[in-house]
């Protein structure tokens, strides 16, 4: 499973002109489930993902985690992250979880996120949404788990 984090200051997704998920300063979290993904990988982005030291500390230094600052986390699903780009000009999307398996390990994630997190905000599985942020820094942190045994 992997995942694109953007420390922002204000992060929304709209569905259709609704706005369907916002936060205000926290993380963005993109998250893509690839073939061979499974509750374990989710498990391990989100613990990541809460720990990471991204944020400010008193001194200016990158040294507080999203737990640490009580920000908020905005959880999107993007497949594209997954995209094969090593021949020609037109991205493939073949080591994509399957819809159906994608949108399983979305909803496991963002219900452990929930489950641990106190600010949980969501875009819209497999929905045609524009999503509208701030970026703080601006930040942005690639994080991929590869499948345990592989």
């Amino acid at each position: 499973m992997m995942g694109l984090l953007q420390r922002v200051r204000q992060a929304r997704v709209e569905v259709a002109g609704e706005v369907v998920g916002q936060i205000g300063p926290g993380l963005l979290a993109l998250v893509c489930a690839e073939q061979g993904d499974g509750e374990a990988e989710a498990d391990r982005l989100l613990a990541k993902l809460l720990k990471l030291r991204i944020f400010a500390d008193a001194a200016g230094k990158m040294n507080l985690s999203l737990q640490d600052v009580a920000g908020g986390l905005l959880i999107v699903s993007q497949f594209t992250l997954a995209a094969d780009t090593t021949s020609g000009n037109r991205p493939g999307f073949s080591q994509a979880a399957t819809p159906a398996e994608g949108e399983r390990l979305y909803d496991y994630f963002v219900a452990q996120a929930r489950a641990v997190h106190p600010q949980v905000a969501t875009g819209r599985f497999g929905a045609d949404m524009q999503v509208h942020l701030v970026n703080d820094g601006p930040v942005t942190i690639p994080l991929r788990m590869v499948p345990t045994g592989t």
